[in-house]
């Protein structure tokens, strides 16, 4: 097996790590290969790619689509950032509850968050972030909740950057309380 699949206290999300072959020329990996992630368990069909480069201190998030929800591989590919994936599938046994990784070039992890789930990251180091999506970007169901959200209490390293940047939509964000979750837990496993 070429990867290496750890469940995280948050209900199907997952961390992955794949091989690296590496020697004195550089190294090689596969990133996704679905026979094999299938076989782990992680049932996922990407249909679209996306990447982004940020500098230290942005925290993008935490977002999701209100239909046409997305489950999304993420990796980093320079760089790092504190990964955070939040519960929102009403019934679900972790629901409102978080997980945060760290997510570098150096160590290659991917986190899978499901469908139903928050999502969002703080750059700790100028970054290049890329995400396989299980659904298309739709812009007309384009929501979120506010990063800072008491309720749910997430223990973003803060400290790490001298200056937080959001974007003028990401500061408007409601907590979930008042924004509610349009998701429910299936409870197929």
């Amino acid at each position: 097996m070429n990867f290496k699949m750890t469940e995280t206290p948050i209900k199907d999300m997952v961390v992955i790590e794949p091989t690296i072959f590496g020697d004195e020329r550089g190294y090689f990996m596969e990133v996704y290969h679905e026979k094999k992630f299938r076989d782990m368990g992680l049932e996922a069909t990407f249909v679209q790619d996306n990447e982004s480069k940020s500098k230290k201190g942005v925290l993008r998030g935490l977002h999701f689509q209100a239909k046409m929800p997305q489950g999304k591989l993420v990796r980093v590919l320079s760089g790092s950032v504190y990964d955070v994936g939040v519960d929102l599938r009403k019934g679900s046994p972790t629901y409102g509850k978080w997980h945060g990784v760290v997510l570098t070039s150096e160590n290659q992890k991917m986190l899978y968050i499901p469908e139903g789930f928050a999502h969002g990251f703080l750059v700790l180091q100028d970054a290049v972030f890329t995400y396989k999506c299980t659904n298309f970007y739709a812009p007309e169901y384009d929501s979120g909740i506010i990063w800072n959200d008491p309720t749910i209490g997430i223990q973003w390293p803060v400290d790490s950057v001298e200056e937080m940047i959001l974007s003028e939509k990401d500061k408007e964000l409601n907590i979930l309380s008042e924004k509610g979750s349009p998701f429910y837990y299936k409870n197929n496993k």
